[in-house]
């Protein structure tokens, strides 16, 4: 089977620019009907982030998938409720052999009602061409050789790969790069700590993959200056497409932490497309590192002529710039996304002009729908920011997106420059947005790698969103240094069949 994304939507017309800003209410205590409420502050100068967490004792989740046309299969990710509370999150997949690959939903606690995300974007993962995808066990935590995870990646044909082994991968400033496609990386099935990918980057240039449930703690590795080393985790080039990265922990990058990225001018066949980044945490890009431009810092970039990228469910935190950022021609959405301190841009819209100016090609805005996200301020962001802003041409729809400063006063949604479409001009078949009132705790409950068997970094930037704590960081060793952790295995037997629904369970116990 081959996954498929779709992206619907039609082309709107321009308005004239406008701004503003909202701000929220909390809503739906205990045993209450209404979904979980964000964080926003006021009154005397006081700042907090009101969050819950999913999954306590006795919550319940229910996880429904259905597949349209011959072949389809779900990519779905899980979803837990509060104390007695419960939560669904449904997936739907349209065409023959599409894929989907879901956001999160968190219930209320004390038996209160439920939300509920729906959607369907870059399908991507490991189904067979012909006959069964072959399971691969990772059994080592080197960086390459037997059992690696390296070996496994490089592995031609329809794959899944599974982990027997939980700890650290030491890349010693390598990259790993996927080239074959038709590939899972199930790093739920990895025991507990799950696996930590450290000290170097990725870089997936092929078609139809999914990775969940990965840490990536990139950091300078000791390197010098503008010594070149600039990990950072990336799809790139014309073959990268359908590609889902969903409830990973990307942190410390050098360059980007989590892009989406290709050949400029070659228009939308021949770079990155159909991109899903789902339920991650994309964090504390370096500032005054090892970039060879000196000050960097920055969260997610998708790339010129990028289209139909979906970035859904993540939270952004203590990345000056990029949170995302769409260049020239790129389509996509950003939805329910949580964005905590940003510097000197949140969200970022347009080409470089001067990037464009010996190609022969006029550049053109990105047309992006952003709905239902939450920004808030933090110790170095610029004042008076607004959550969407541009450097040249930008152009979005925008809808329920809620903006507060770090005292929780309404700071601005868009800059004036931005041209307001009237329409959605992309939006995945079946996505279902979450009112911006909850994403703070949903976020909160499910972003990351293994919610609910979170690293201390991970611990420790939710408690910074929290608080409204933290800041920018220049080096990892400012916040602890590189994670360390024993290594453990356990061996896994693997079904005969319905190894979706096998993976599922595993990511449903850590969602």
């Amino acid at each position: 089977m081959i996954f498929a994304a779709c992206s619907n939507g039609s082309d709107g017309g321009t308005s004239s620019a406008t701004s503003g800003a909202t701000t929220s209410s909390s809503a739906g205590g205990d045993g209450g009907g209404s979904s979980a409420t964000t964080g926003s502050a006021g009154g005397g100068g006081g700042s907090s982030a009101t969050t819950t967490s999913a999954g306590g004792d006795g919550g319940s989740s229910a996880t429904t998938t259905s597949a349209g046309g011959d072949g389809g299969g779900p990519a779905t990710t899980g979803s837990a409720g509060g104390d007695g509370g419960s939560s669904a999150t449904t997936t739907s997949a349209g065409g023959d052999g599409g894929s989907s690959a879901t956001t999160t939903s968190a219930g209320g606690d004390g038996g209160g009602g439920t939300t509920t995300t729906t959607g369907s974007a870059g399908g991507g993962g490991s189904g067979p061409v012909e006959g069964e995808a072959a399971v691969l066990k990772v059994t080592s935590l080197a960086a390459d050789g037997p059992g690696s995870l390296r070996e496994a990646l490089a592995t031609p044909g329809p794959r899944i790969i599974v982990f027997e082994v939980g700890g650290v991968i030491d890349l010693d400033k390598a990259r790993l790069d996927i080239t074959e496609p038709f590939v899972t990386i199930a790093g739920q099935t990895a025991p507990s700590p799950g696996i930590t990918l450290i000290r170097g980057g990725m870089r997936i240039r092929t078609h139809d993959v999914r990775i969940q449930h990965l840490r990536f703690r990139m950091g300078d590795a000791g390197a010098a200056p503008a010594s070149g080393f600039e990990p950072d985790v990336t799809t790139d080039g014309a073959s990268a497409y359908n590609i889902v990265i969903d409830h990973c922990s990307v942190a410390w990058g050098v360059d980007e932490n989590l892009s989406v990225s290709g050949p400029r001018f070659d228009g939308p066949d021949g770079t990155s497309r159909r991109v899903t980044l789902s339920n991650n945490i994309i964090a504390e890009g370096l500032v005054e590192s090892v970039h060879e431009k000196g000050s960097h810092s920055m969260g997610t970039l998708v790339h010129d002529y990028c289209t139909d990228v979906t970035v859904v469910g993540n939270l952004y935190a203590h990345n000056n710039e990029r949170n995302p950022w769409y260049k020239g021609f790129a389509t996509g959405t950003i939805v329910n996304n949580v964005v905590y301190n940003p510097g000197k841009w949140a969200m970022r819209l347009g080409p470089v002009i001067r990037e464009w100016e010996s190609s022969g090609i006029t550049p053109e805005p990105p047309r992006v729908s952003i709905v239902g996200n939450y920004m808030r301020h933090g110790v170095n962001t610029m004042p008076g920011l607004p959550m969407v802003g541009t450097n040249s041409l930008g152009s979005a729809y925008l809808e329920d997106n809620i903006a507060v400063d770090a005292l929780g006063a309404a700071a601005p949604i868009a800059s004036p420059d931005i041209v307001v479409l009237p329409e959605k001009p992309v939006w995945p078949d079946g996505l279902v947005a979450l009112p911006a009132t909850s994403v703070v705790d949903s976020v909160l409950a499910h972003a990351g790698a293994r919610p609910r068997d979170r690293d201390e970094v991970d611990l420790r930037i939710i408690a910074d969103v929290v608080s409204g704590g933290g800041m920018f960081v220049n080096s990892q060793e400012e916040v602890g240094g590189y994670p360390t952790a024993e290594p453990t295995s356990r061996p896994l037997v693997v079904p005969a069949e319905d190894i979706e629904g096998w993976l599922n369970r595993f990511a449903d116990d850590l969602e």
